[in-house]
């Protein structure tokens, strides 16, 4: 009887692990993904920079740029490091595997919600920028239109990564 059921026993353990193996390999995918995006931004809006009128909305867009670029290159750096896609950390459990798991997918759904955020706050920066009234209006159509190309990518980020995390 006790040889029956050690492999019972062991079939749902190897489950557990390879589906949390998966899910590392995934994030870590996801965040190179991330960090990919980041040295874009660098590398591109790094480069355009000091080639812009400081006076011109472009300026400030490349500016804000290479801004996100750097902290999402950190967020994904520690992100990846982070990550353990071989073999789980001792001692994790299939319970503390279900709560990573939980707690993961929260931080991308609450990503999401804050990135329809910056994009609103782009949308509030370019009506302000509209305004006749409006001081330095280039810098906030550039920083505007930053925040709306950054906040739509990290939402379909977000999005497609709570997707691929969930499933």
């Amino acid at each position: 009887m006790l040889l029956l059921t050690l492999p019972a026993l062991a079939a749902p353990t190897a489950h557990w692990l390879a589906t949390y193996q998966h899910r590392e390999l995934l994030l870590s995918q996801g965040l190179g993904l991330l960090g990919g995006w980041a040295l874009l931004n660098l590398l591109g809006s790094g480069y355009q920079l000091p080639r812009t009128d400081q006076r011109a909305w472009p300026h400030h867009f490349h500016f804000m740029n290479s801004c996100w670029g750097f902290i999402n290159a950190i967020l994904a750096a520690v992100g990846i490091l982070r990550t353990h896609p071989g073999r789980p950390p001792l001692g994790l459990t299939p319970a503390g595997a279900l709560e990573a798991q939980v707690s993961l997918e929260r931080i991308f759904l609450f990503n999401a919600i804050l990135d329809v955020g910056y994009m609103l706050v782009g949308l509030w920066l370019l009506s302000r920028a509209a305004r006749p009234t409006a001081q330095r209006p280039e810098r906030l159509f550039g920083y505007g239109r930053s925040l709306q190309l950054q906040g739509a990518f990290l939402l379909l980020f977000d999005v497609v990564m709570w997707l691929v995390v969930r499933h």
